[in-house]
C-alpha cells in the first residue's frame, strides 16, 4: 500500500515547503500530494486553510509556485506527484497553462477539490489525458459513486467517516468492496482521518491501495526529523 504525503505548498515559504518535499522523499514516501494554496479553500479545515492564507500572504503569484515546482521536478523526475486544486485556482492559472505544465512536469492526476461550476474544465483535463480523482465518502452518495465509476483517475476514499455513514457501509472494507464490485479497477486511495498507525492498518486491511497523510505531517514542519520518522513508521505499517 502506498504512502502519499500531503504538501502544504508555499507554507511557510515556497522554498521551505520544497525542503519538506525533499524530506518526504528521503523518508521513503511513494507519492506527494501537492496542494497549491487556494484563495477560498471552503472545503478545507481551519488548520489547512490558515496555512494556505499564510502561503498566499508570502507569495500570491501562481506562476512563481509553478516555476519553483518545475525546478524540484527536474531534480526528482521519478518521484510521483498529484495535484489537489480548487476549480477557481485552475481558472486563475489558466487551464491550458496548467495542462501544459502538468505534461512537462510529468504530473498526470488532479484531485478536483470542491464544486464543479465549470464542467468544461474537467472535460478538457480528461480529454488531455489528465486523470481526475473523485472523492467518495462513507455516505456513499449516488452521485459520488457514479462519478467515481465514470472517472479516469484514482478514487479518493474517505479514510474515516467525518459526517456519518450510509446504512450498509459502516466500514471502509464495505465501501471499498462495493466500489470494486461496480467494476472500478483503478487505485482506491484513502484519505481524511488517517492520523495514526492504527488508521493505516485499518485502511490496509480494508483493501486500500494507498493512504494520504496530511495534517499529521504539516504539524511537524518545524521538527523535520520527527516528521520523517513518522513517515517511515506509517510506511512500515502500510507495507508489512
Amino acid at each position: 500500500m502506498k504512502v502519499i504525503c500531503y504538501l502544504s505548498y508555499g507554507y511557510p515559504t515556497i522554498e521551505y515547503s520544497l525542503k519538506m518535499a525533499a524530506c518526504y522523499r528521503d523518508a521513503g514516501c511513494d507519492m506527494i500530494e501537492v496542494s497549491l494554496p487556494a484563495r477560498n479553500p471552503y472545503l478545507d479545515t481551519e488548520f489547512i486553510a490558515g496555512r494556505m492564507a499564510d502561503a498566499l500572504a508570502e507569495c500570491s503569484d501562481y506562476d512563481v509556485y509553478l516555476d519553483k515546482l518545475a525546478g524540484f521536478r527536474s531534480e526528482n523526475p521519478d518521484l510521483p506527484m498529484v495535484f489537489v486544486l480548487y476549480e477557481d485556482t485552475m481558472l486563475e492559472i489558466g487551464v491550458d497553462k496548467l495542462i501544459g505544465f502538468m505534461k512537462t512536469a510529468g504530473i498526470g492526476d488532479v484531485i478536483y477539490a470542491g464544486r464543479i461550476n465549470h464542467p468544461e474544465v474537467k472535460e478538457k483535463l480528461i480529454r488531455e489525458g489528465i486523470g481526475i480523482s473523485c472523492p467518495v465518502t462513507y455516505q456513499m452518495l449516488d452521485e459520488e459513486v457514479e462519478a467515481a465509476v465514470n472517472s479516469n483517475g484514482f478514487v479518493y476514499m474517505e479514510g474515516r467517516p467525518q459526517n456519518g455513514t450510509r446504512e450498509g457501509f459502516e466500514t471502509l472494507e464495505k465501501c471499498i468492496s462495493h466500489l470494486r464490485g461496480l467494476g472500478i479497477t483503478r487505485p482506491i486511495y484513502c484519505g481524511v482521518g488517517i492520523r495514526t498507525i492504527e488508521d493505516v492498518i485499518y485502511a490496509r486491511e480494508a483493501g486500500g491501495d494507498g493512504i494520504f497523510i496530511g495534517s499529521a505531517l504539516i504539524r511537524l514542519y518545524d521538527k523535520p526529523d520527527e516528521m520523517m520518522q513518522k513517515i517511515r513508521d506509517f510506511r512500515h505499517a502500510a507495507t508489512q
